[in-house]
């Protein structure tokens, strides 16, 4: 067996109240695909940025290439050949892809070299890029290949991956696959964290579990099944989402034939949008990222106004309404954006509960807060849902992502809305609160609301939708019956220019696209 590239010995990290990681060590050799698995507050990210030197431990080592590894920063970390590829993208919209590969260089070669180093990379390792091309008219997956070529660049040893699928079409997952795997034939380590254990299963060569901080555990995922590597992290067996099947009821929620140009030059317009929900169903719209889910939420939400009789709810013209008055309805919505839109940073859970619960949990009278009332209304959130946090006096920066989405969705759901508009509901969620937040939302049809849930986790969509549609550039496609429907046909839907993909599942399945 050859020696570890990077040795973890023992490494502890706490900060006030909490205990991140403690006594961490596993060891990566050179070409393996290591998964570091744990649901969320569990210590990976933590971890990770140790390794990258955003984080400096308590206690503990590090070696890297048999030398001690003491990162005080991620130059020094990209020095030693560590390289990440962040959740969240960090690239500037209006800069080409050439200019923010180089911003994230420290010493970029001349625009000319640069570009040429770029094409040969991308097409070397299946991900081709125009480097003139401007980053805000790429697609998710585009962008995603700049931050991955941008790292490659760099030629490093270690390369560590958070959550890099959770934009990409199933095709897309594939090149990506193809990539890593070419990394590790040439010796390139990789540190992958994911909640998609199936893609675990299939790509990685051994995992390292974590559970409040500790490793309770190693496996090697191929050998073991995505249901028992779910139990080894949270220690408990998970349930599979179900509800008992009924039929719809009147439509609450419809629009109707719905154009809107983009607000914004990177933006996605809305184009001839059409559709209807029905008390008691789950419609699933499943889309690659950029193309049209914000600009749908905001229109659902009353965040952006619309032509007269473009949105009924209940009957109702709900379109020159704001989200107030919506949400005083029943019309209520979670964002996909956590910190910042679902919530307020620097205000406590209990301000981020007042923000959208006030009116259907009684929380202000006459211009004052019932304090007591809304400190009440988020701790039954936090006890509901499961957050894990010191208390309800705990600004929403300081959650986890995982846990405050728990809160963001548990806020919503506990309002009892007659229809429920959320944006990935489990993005970055562990596989048990995953599975908690989706049989919510399965209760919340059985009681006779209706739920519409944009994602892009396929996976999800097709476990608890009744009707799937897909986004594509702006337009909506026809809802079909969830059940029966296969990656291939999704992906098609997803990712192919609008009506493309509806020709290719005729081929496919003569009739399917009537």
């Amino acid at each position: 067996m050859t020696a570890p590239l990077l040795d973890i010995r023992g490494l502890t990290k706490a900060y006030p109240g909490v205990i991140a990681n403690d006594d961490v060590s596993f060891a990566l050799r050179p070409g393996e695909v290591h998964a570091l698995l744990g649901e969320n507050g569990a210590g990976k990210s933590t971890l990770v940025k140790m390794i990258y030197g955003l984080v400096k431990p308590d206690s503990g080592a590090m070696v890297l290439n048999n030398a001690p590894y003491t990162p005080a920063e991620p130059r020094a970390a990209r020095q030693s050949g560590v390289a990440m590829v962040f959740q969240h993208f960090s690239l500037f919209e209006a800069l080409s892809v050439a200019e923010n590969i180089a911003l994230g260089m420290e010493h970029p070669p001349k625009p000319r070299d640069l570009s040429a180093r770029i094409r040969e990379v991308s097409h070397a390792y299946g991900l081709p890029l125009d480097p003139e091309s401007l980053v805000g008219d790429l697609s998710a997956g585009e962008r995603q290949r700049v931050e991955i070529i941008r790292c490659l660049l760099q030629d490093p040893q270690l390369l560590i991956m958070d959550e890099p699928t959770s934009v990409l079409t199933p095709q897309e997952v594939e090149i990506l696959f193809h990539t890593l795997r070419k990394l590790s034939a040439e010796g390139t380590a990789i540190l992958y964290i994911s909640h998609k254990l199936e893609e675990i299963r299939a790509l990685c060569d051994a995992a390292t579990i974590l559970r409040l901080g500790k490793v309770v555990g190693e496996c090697t995922p191929a050998d073991v099944s995505a249901a028992e590597m779910a139990e080894m992290m949270v220690g408990k067996s998970l349930a599979v989402p179900a509800r008992d099947a009924t039929e719809p009821g009147d439509t609450l929620l419809a629009v109707e034939n719905l154009s809107l140009p983009a607000v914004s030059a990177f933006g996605t317009s809305l184009k001839e949008i059409t559709l209807q929900l029905r008390a008691g169903e789950v419609l699933g719209i499943g889309g690659v990222a950029g193309n049209g889910q914000d600009e749908l939420l905001a229109v659902l939400s009353g965040e952006r106004r619309t032509p007269p009789g473009t949105v009924r709810f209940q009957g109702r013209d709900v379109g020159p309404e704001g989200p107030n008055a919506r949400r005083a309805g029943g019309l209520l919505s979670a964002p996909e954006e956590r910190l910042g839109h679902a919530a307020a940073p620097d205000m406590s859970l209990t301000e981020n509960a007042v923000l959208t619960g006030q009116s259907r949990k009684g929380l202000a009278k006459g211009g004052f807060i019932g304090w007591s009332r809304a400190r009440s209304f988020a701790d039954d959130i936090i006890a509901q849902f499961d957050v894990r946090t010191p208390g309800n006096a705990t600004a929403a920066r300081a959650l986890s992502g995982g846990n405050l989405q728990k809160f963001v969705i548990g806020r919503e759901i506990l309002q009892d809305p007659v229809v429920l508009v959320v944006n990935q509901p489990t993005w970055g969620v562990d596989a048990s609160a995953a599975a908690d937040i989706r049989q919510a939302l399965l209760n919340l049809a059985q009681n006779g609301a209706g739920v519409i849930v944009i994602s892009q986790d396929l996976d999800e969509l097709l476990e608890i939708s009744d009707r799937f549609c897909a986004l594509n550039e702006g337009r909506l496609s026809e809802p079909r019956p969830a059940r029966g429907l296969s990656m291939e046909e999704i992906g098609l839907m997803l990712g192919g220019a609008h009506g493309m993909a509806e020709a290719h599942l005729e081929e496919l399945h003569p009739g399917a696209s009537a």
